[in-house]
């Protein structure tokens, strides 16, 4: 069975809907194949929606905000499962495949359900059908690696994705990596209780934050009794019948705990889709290289999101499938935003954009820096935020540069930044501005003044 289309996408996560809906909007027949039996992709099923559901429940289990969630019992008990702790995610994930399949189909695109491959360079099977298109997105996303040493079939070493299949919650967990996936999983099951090792081979979190944001988040952490491992990495991981685990450290030191999460970072499964016969070029990780407007190596064929590599985020993933949407459909490169912000869901949460402080000294030119705590703030002082901090950085002219939170809603509140930023705001601007009283939002007007206070630093490249 074959059917003609103008574009076909493959996935239907965050990057594939929007490109699905972008070109079936300009008037394109659009098909979209997914693998899975729901749409939504890792970011509904598998992946965001879920992560961060668990989080908010960890949050308020852990007594750190005094509100209630829908379908969640505060007074659960130790050997609740973590199935007990999603009754809300379930809601929740339910309802976003619906819009997302209600969005597709309402903008008249056709949703096929199968493992895609590729038969030919316009030709794509999935299940019993081929499906023939002049132009392909490929938005197939990304799953956890999983490096070798791990006995992955164990019941008590998981990957990311099947984390949520935990029966019960463990006495003690071992994290290894602390990259942002690593950080936000040892945040949540540390809230719960849990013993949590977080174990990395560096010594810097996260450290492509600004370096106030990343201790304070270390700090905020270890306060929350997660249990940093510093420059050590795994080099055996014993499972005997029954557990507990017994991992093996470079240092010939040895942790025994009950479960390990293992975050080793995410590859795509391009090679499911049999590239070689559509004439793509595969790079590590199953990545592929694209151009300014997405084309992989063959022209026709596009790609977005997690399968072309940094940033990898839902938010940024859309818009990059928006963008390749139009210029498939034959219109003007429509580029993605020059600003992006990045939000880090750990407890507290973290998001920022632009440059960080280390970046200016690196130029060696002056620049100002403003700093408002949440606790300076009436907002803050109701939500119950005492460490929270937002910092702005400008050039010495006064123009913004940078924004950097942490602190409850700190995901929301860097978006007047990143506006800021894209507008080219200076100091002046928002010590003009009328913020909402009492919002988090004051903390802009706050940190401009103290910026302006200040006055220029002098960096050194030396």
């Amino acid at each position: 069975m074959s059917a003609p289309y103008d574009l076909l996408v493959i996935g239907t996560g965050p990057a594939g809907e929007a490109a699905a809906v972008t070109a079936a909007r300009l008037g394109k027949r659009v098909a979209v194949v997914e693998k899975s039996p729901h749409v939504g992709g890792a970011a509904v099923n598998t992946g965001t929606v879920p992560s961060k559901t668990l989080r908010e429940t960890a949050v308020a289990l852990a007594g750190r905000k005094s509100r209630t969630l829908h379908g969640v019992d505060l007074s659960l008990r130790r050997e609740a499962t973590v199935a007990d702790f999603l009754r809300h995610e379930r809601a929740v994930r339910h309802a976003e495949r619906a819009q997302i399949l209600a969005r597709l189909t309402d903008a008249g695109v056709t949703v096929v359900h199968g493992a895609a491959t590729f038969t030919g360079p316009h030709t794509v099977t999935a299940g019993d059908l081929t499906l023939t298109a002049e132009r392909i997105i490929l938005a197939i996303g990304s799953v956890p690696f999983r490096p070798p040493g791990f006995p992955f079939e164990s019941p008590l070493v998981h990957d990311s994705d099947e984390l949520l299949d935990i029966e019960v919650l463990p006495h003690s967990l071992a994290v290894v990596g602390a990259g942002v996936i690593g950080a936000e999983y040892a945040g949540l099951f540390a809230a719960l209780g849990v013993e949590t090792h977080l174990i990395d081979g560096r010594e810097v979190l996260l450290p492509f934050l600004d370096g106030e944001l990343s201790a304070a988040l270390e700090s905020a952490l270890t306060s929350l009794g997660v249990r940093f491992v510093w420059h050590e990495s795994v080099v055996g991981c014993t499972v005997p019948a029954g557990g507990p685990v017994t991992l093996t450290l470079a240092s010939g030191r040895r942790l025994t705990v009950d479960q390990v999460l293992v975050c080793a970072g995410r590859v795509s499964r391009t090679a499911d889709l049999n590239p070689e016969a559509a004439g793509l070029a595969v790079a590590d990780k199953g990545r592929l290289a694209v151009d300014a407007c997405y084309r992989t190596n063959v022209p026709h064929v596009f790609a977005v999101g997690d399968v072309i590599g940094f940033p990898a985020l839902a938010s940024t993933s859309a818009e990059q499938g928006r963008a390749a949407a139009m210029v498939a459909c034959g219109g003007e490169a429509c580029p993605v935003a020059a600003v992006l912000p990045t939000g880090i869901y750990t407890i507290p949460e973290v998001s920022a954009a632009g440059e960080t402080e280390a970046a200016l000294r690196k130029l060696g030119l002056p620049y100002l820096v403003g700093r408002a705590r949440y606790a300076d703030t009436p907002r803050g002082k109701i939500v119950g935020d005492d460490t929270g901090f937002l910092k702005l950085l400008f050039r010495a002219d006064g123009t913004l540069v940078g924004v950097h939170v942490i602190g409850e809603l700190a995901s929301e509140v860097v978006h007047v930044g990143v506006l800021g930023l894209m507008t080219g705001a200076t100091v002046e601007l928002f010590e003009r501005t009328c913020f909402n009283y009492p919002t988090l939002g004051e903390l802009y007007k706050l940190a401009a003044r103290d910026a302006r206070r200040r006055g220029p630093v002098v960096a050194s490249t030396a």
